[in-house]
């Protein structure tokens, strides 16, 4: 995967130039892993506040709000940005369990 995407981009001529596209490449692929996972999980909560089942709401927004903390403390995602999710998902649990 990585060779596919090295020749895709501008080769570079540099040894330091040449690492520092394959680290581009790999951090990207992780990136994009770890952002999907956050979808992922995020979809999972929805799901569980759609179908009204306030336990397995919260189940799914504790797993959510630790894969969406971890990803801002790598950076993947901003922190605020994923406060601000977590506080909307736990606002909308929230309004299903008092329900």
């Amino acid at each position: 995967m990585a060779t596919e995407a090295a020749k895709k981009t501008k080769s570079a001529r540099h040894a330091s130039a040449v690492k520092r596209a394959r680290q581009t490449i790999k951090r990207t692929a992780r990136n994009t892993s770890t952002k999907n996972q956050v979808k992922t999980f995020e979809k999972k909560v929805l799901a569980a506040i759609k179908s009204g089942k306030s336990d397995d709401a919260k189940e799914a927004l504790k797993a959510f709000m630790s894969t969406v903390d971890r990803a801002a403390q790598k950076g993947v995602v901003h922190v605020k940005r994923a406060a601000r999710r977590v506080g909307r998902l736990s606002k909308q649990v929230a309004a299903v369990a008092s329900k």
